[in-house]
């Protein structure tokens, strides 16, 4: 089979390349290593240089560069996209030509032109639910808006149900749950995901977005300081710095290693059974984010201060996890990595890799001057 994998030098890309391959496939590689999660490098992976693989270094904004890529790609498995957040609520324009136009460019080009191409496979993100499902004692599961300003002010982060005004608990959020973006990179991947299973239906091929969680492990980036909160913890814990958790700790995700989603994806990528659909692809589990930071402190021996700040960003989400039901009856996915076991191997990986200049003060200043980062006033 012949594979196209925009973004496919990148973390999830890289990986899912390396999977192809084994399998036996031609895989294409559209990336522009983006300085922002390559930093100086700009090359594949050597295990990646090989006859089975074709690297067009370009933009996904560029419509000739995508004409080249496609080229005579069975499947397109589309990864290419801004990330991070906060970052998204200011750079508009970044997000907007990268993630919107970027896909439009793919589908303009299956319109109008004859191609091989039978299925598109969109990474798409739990953060379409925003804050996704959580449970009322008075009215059952409901889906919050985004948390009032003047509660996380105060201290209180938890969401309120919409109806009662109740403090809410978290469960698992399904397929069906609305879409209520929180951020501009949330609304910019709704969009993708719309996009492209609207015009699978029209080209009449088929259509899977993949709503990942919060995906981690070796060979993801370490520079960035806008998205991946392990990268950031782990950089400030071999420095013995403090690490500031936002909020007060308790805010969770749904971590899922790196392995699972490639699973995933594969399953997504073979299985012809599916016209059109979404599916959820995370653990089903959730660990707080005081949780990870002290998880990782303890494993490099850390002098590293793990500080609670009541600092917020404009945009986050509480808690949130997958339930996968779905993907596991239809695409066949059962992760088999805990998050323990997958932390072990993501740290082991880090503690050899270099300490990167990170930035990460830098990228709050930026949110902070646009009214974006806040503390509560009650610490």
């Amino acid at each position: 089979m012949k594979i196209l994998i925009t973004g496919g030098a990148g973390f999830i890309g890289s990986h899912l390349a390396r999977r192809l391959i084994k399998e036996g496939n031609i895989v294409t590689i559209l990336d522009n290593f983006s300085e922002q999660v390559h930093g100086d490098n700009k090359d594949l992976d050597e295990d990646l240089m090989s006859d089975s693989v074709l690297l067009i270094r370009g933009d996904i904004r560029d419509k000739s560069t995508v004409e080249e890529a496609i080229s005579d790609s069975e499947v397109i498995v589309h990864l290419a996209a801004e990330t991070g957040t906060g970052q998204s609520m200011y750079e508009i324009e970044k997000y907007e030509a990268t993630n919107v136009l970027g896909t439009l460019n793919i589908i303009q080009h299956l319109l109008s032109n004859k191609t091989a191409v039978r299925k598109i496979i969109i990474a798409s993100s739990r953060a379409v639910y925003g804050e996704g499902a959580y449970s009322c004692s008075q009215h059952g599961v409901v889906y919050p808006d985004e948390r009032d300003e003047k509660d996380m002010l105060k201290g209180v982060y938890d969401p309120r149900c919409p109806n009662c005004k109740e403090i809410l608990l978290p469960c698992a959020t399904k397929e069906i749950a609305p879409f209520k973006p929180l951020s501009y990179y949330a609304l910019t991947k709704q969009v993708q995901e719309q996009m492209v299973l609207m015009y699978a239906k029209i080209l009449g091929i088929k259509g899977i977005a993949l709503r990942y969680q919060n995906v981690y492990g070796p060979g993801q980036s370490l520079k960035n300081p806008y998205t991946g909160i392990m990268a950031i913890f782990s950089s400030l814990a071999r420095k013995s710095e403090e690490i500031r958790i936002f909020e007060d700790g308790v805010e969770s995700r749904d971590f899922v290693y790196i392995d699972d989603v490639i699973d995933a994806t594969y399953q997504a990528i073979v299985n012809d059974n599916i016209f059109v659909d979404s599916f959820n692809v995370g653990s089903g589990e959730t660990t707080s984010v005081y949780n990870v930071a002290s998880e990782i402190v303890s494993y490099f021996n850390s002098d590293s201060i793990v500080r609670n700040t009541g600092e917020f960003r404009v945009g986050d989400i509480r808690h949130n996890y997958a339930d996968l039901t779905k993907s596991k009856e239809m695409l066949g996915y059962n992760p088999k990595w805990k998050f323990t076991e997958g932390l072990q191997i993501f740290l082991e990986w880090v503690e050899n890799q270099p300490i990167p200049n990170l930035g990460f003060e830098q990228s709050l200043k930026e949110m902070s001057e646009k009214g974006l980062f806040k503390k509560s006033e009650s610490i």
